[in-house]
């Protein structure tokens, strides 16, 4: 029995959210975003529970090695292309697909006198300003890529929303329009939705769709948790109690004493802090689960432990599960107490944390 940290990975979860991906958006191609270690889920064994999707995104190159280094042969897209010719020599010999974004990266292609076509995706800024060509100069660049011996013909074409998660953005319909009106005629294949555009902006869905978070049973928007879209959470967080103890009413717990019992007190101390990535910004009066039942942390968390009131576990005893988050108890959730969004909680567990596959 582990007494550290664990996160539990439901494959059957991910191949389920998935599936909800294709019930949103029935005629599109899925490409799986996997990028960051599969949002903190594990890179190789996430693109294995997804091998039913249709291309798999990441990053950076990096990212695609290592997916080939553990015999993934699936189609991979390097989201933030290359910047070498020593890449782009490597990008030919695994057969990735590159997005395009700059005039350098055209450059670099232009230049490349490799015997293989890359395959390409051109990236068009509609409003996102961070990355992609401008609107002005997207046909020059749609020229020069389209006739360049080293570019497959046709290359696909994608833009990024900024601001879908906000479901009554007029920034959001704008940008759809903006790239429909500039790419319709060309007769290519085409992408813009990511997870919030998947869900909530169906004239988004185009040829492919690129959903990220959702596919980890996250929702995208700040007003819901995943289970409104019949999404399952594919990480539980865990650890487990490794000591009870009685606070005296008046007593305080923890660095800086910030929390007071007001009467005599069980408090419980688990095993994760903020060196496992459980973020120290948490408070006093967070929810956990102990046994099932929803207890509040008891002042700060520190590097290694939790101090948890187990006024409502009066059973809880050394050694019982206690879940930070994920089945039973929504990221989503803990993301508001820790004022930030659930991305970063699931993306920040540390090397420290067991991870298990089920």
């Amino acid at each position: 029995m582990s007494w550290g940290p664990r996160a539990i990975i439901d494959s059957s979860a991910l191949r389920h959210n998935l599936g909800v991906v294709r019930r949103y958006a029935p005629r599109a191609k899925v490409m799986a975003i996997i990028k960051a270690n599969a949002y903190g889920h594990g890179l190789a064994p996430t693109a294995r529970a997804l091998i039913g999707a249709d291309a798999f995104g990441v990053a950076r190159l990096a990212e695609g090695l290592a997916l080939r280094d553990q015999g993934l042969g699936q189609r991979i897209v390097l989201l933030e292309g290359v910047f070498t010719k020593d890449d782009l020599d490597i990008v030919a010999a695994q057969g990735f697909e590159i997005v395009v974004h700059t005039a350098e990266q055209v450059a670099l292609l232009l230049e490349w006198r490799g015997a293989k076509q890359h395959h390409v995706w051109i990236k068009v800024d509609t409003g996102m300003n961070r990355l992609g060509f401008r609107i002005e100069d997207f046909p020059g660049v749609w020229q020069a890529l389209n006739g360049c011996r080293s570019v497959a013909a046709n290359p696909k074409l994608m833009t990024h929303l900024a601001s879908a998660d906000e479901r009554d953005s007029q920034h959001t319909d704008a940008q759809v329009a903006r790239f429909r009106v500039l790419v319709e005629k060309l007769g290519v294949e085409r992408s813009a939705a990511n997870s919030a555009g998947l869900l909530a902006w169906p004239q988004a869905h185009m040829e492919w769709v690129r959903p990220g978070v959702m596919l980890y049973g996250v929702s995208p928007f700040a007003d819901g948790v995943g289970a409104a879209f019949d999404l399952r959470p594919a990480m539980t967080l865990s650890t487990r109690l490794i000591a009870v103890r009685l606070v005296k009413g008046g007593e305080r717990v923890g660095y800086g004493g910030s929390w007071t019992a007001s009467a005599d007190s069980r408090i419980g101390i688990a095993a994760i802090g903020y060196g496992d990535g459980y973020p120290r910004q948490i408070g006093s009066g967070s929810p956990v689960l102990v046994r099932g039942k929803r207890c509040a942390i008891a002042g700060r968390v520190s590097m290694d432990m939790i101090a948890i009131d187990l006024a409502a576990a009066s059973d809880a005893r050394v050694g019982d599960e206690v879940t930070l988050w994920g089945q039973g108890l929504p990221v989503e959730e803990m993301a508001t107490c820790a004022g930030t969004i659930p991305y970063e909680l699931i993306c920040g567990i540390s090397q420290r944390v067991t991870v298990e596959y089920r």
